[in-house]
């Protein structure tokens, strides 16, 4: 009985050629490697989400960790001093990252129904960085805080 098989035959010197060009792609630059935002970016993204409106300091709370043991999952925790009525609340919440692929993170709406203007999720960190919050008020007024975390292990691939 012959047999006949179709599938290409690898060798080990096969394997040490493709090796051997992995790494010299790698030690060229040829290879992707992962692009992340910086503070232009997230400027760029604070003016898309905002406007041109101007930022002052203050009513944000930013509840994050000063050190990451691991970027896969960091918790965040937002809170925006407001009263919540119809008159005056909070409309929006932009959440950024200047060290990330992309530095949008997430982005949080609110009304007055509501009643408060906070909320908690985790979010992924490449390396360390500046979060920066932003919030949208109901008479125009835009708030901003800035956190940095220092990220011992990356989460975005890194």
């Amino acid at each position: 009985m012959t047999r006949m098989d179709s599938s290409p035959h690898v060798t080990r010197r096969h394997v040490l050629v493709l090796t051997g060009a992995a790494a010299v792609a790698a030690g060229t630059g040829l290879l992707p490697s992962i692009a992340a935002a910086d503070k232009a970016a997230v400027e760029a993204a604070i003016k898309k989400a905002v406007g041109d409106a101007s930022t002052m300091s203050g009513r944000i709370t930013l509840d994050l960790p000063q050190i990451a043991e691991n970027g896969n999952t960091v918790p965040i925790g937002i809170e925006v001093d407001s009263p919540m009525t119809e008159s005056d609340y909070v409309k929006s919440v932009h959440i950024f990252a200047e060290g990330n692929p992309n530095p949008e993170v997430a982005s949080l709406h609110f009304t007055p129904a509501n009643g408060v203007a906070k909320a908690s999720t985790r979010m992924r960190l490449l390396r360390t960085q500046n979060v920066v919050a932003v919030a949208k008020m109901s008479d125009g007024s835009v708030y901003r805080e800035t956190v940095e975390v220092k990220v011992t292990i990356g989460g975005c691939g890194g």
